[in-house]
């Protein structure tokens, strides 16, 4: 047993050890603090920086509409001919190299995944991101793939080097189907599918046997109309991108905001609980002189 005078003193030890161990906890909470606190500056100042691109990609998407609707209008009656053989289909993925955007990308593989799954044909992407996810389940379908390309709103320019590309060496096909995201809204996007029909299928089709045309002039036609398509689907895809992009910085703010706030309770609280400890101290040794 120990006597009367020790007893104090352990007391005071015992105290002392529990104030270091919360005084080691509240540094930590006030470090994790810190941190959470410069990434919530970054995710704030990325938000703005998005908000600034957007309004130039809606800007861009409005005037790149006005191709993608010649290309509608120009195909809206014109379809593959008949054949026993199954059309040799060629999928364009198109996205970017960027991340931090939510699950813009993904929904770009899984709706490639959905459509090659009900008819198969072979590959070629545009980005990184999707590149990477595809990769791992349909290696053997890619044809071609691009990267680089879209770091701003995207141009004609990107969009006509990209189909020269594909033509060149995206292999034989009869149609092919672009996937990409539609920009809804400045906060919802969806995949959609754009198809552009070769320069053979063009001449073959209903809708044109009425016109006499050269062969070269249904190249051109066939080319220049992929070219649309695709520069269509790069600023729309830029455009819902960005929308993205800004929506999870937004989220990520927020999210930051509410542990911010957590572990300023927690601080306090601690805080309270080694000033309460420090007053029991100075308490019991009042006590014991």
């Amino acid at each position: 047993m120990f006597t009367r005078t020790v007893r104090p003193a352990l007391n005071v030890a015992r105290a002392a050890q529990q104030q270091s161990q919360g005084m080691a906890t509240l540094r930590e909470i006030e470090q994790r603090l810190k941190s959470v606190r410069n990434i919530e500056k970054i995710t704030k100042s990325m938000k703005v920086v998005a908000s600034t691109k957007l309004t130039r990609a809606e800007r861009a998407m409005r005037e790149a509409k006005k191709y993608g609707a010649a290309n509608n209008e120009l195909f809206k009656h014109t379809e593959l001919e008949k054949s026993e053989e199954a059309p040799k289909i060629l999928y364009v993925g198109i996205s970017s190299d960027g991340g931090l955007c939510g699950g813009i990308h993904s929904s770009i593989s899984r709706a490639i995944k959905k459509a090659m799954a009900e008819t198969p044909g072979t590959l070629a992407v545009v980005g990184d991101k999707p590149k990477s996810q595809l990769l791992r389940a349909m290696p053997q379908a890619f044809k071609v793939t691009f990267n680089s390309v879209g770091k701003d709103v995207p141009t004609f320019a990107e969009a006509s080097a990209i189909a020269d590309e594909i033509v060149k060496n995206g292999g034989e096909w009869d149609e092919i189907r672009i996937v990409s995201n539609k920009y809804l809204s400045a906060i919802s996007y969806e995949s959609g599918v754009t198809s552009v029909i070769s320069a053979k299928a063009l001449q073959a089709a209903a809708g044109f046997q009425a016109y006499e045309m050269e062969e070269d002039v249904s190249k051109d036609l066939s080319e220049f109309a992929l070219a649309n398509a695709i520069y269509t689907a790069l600023v729309e895809g830029h455009a819902a991108e960005i929308s993205a992009r800004r929506t999870a910085m937004e989220n990520a703010s927020n999210n930051a905001n509410d542990m911010m706030a957590s572990l300023q309770l927690q601080y306090n609280r601690g805080r309270q609980a080694v000033i309460t400890n420090e007053l029991i101290d100075i308490i019991t040794g009042a006590s014991a002189l």
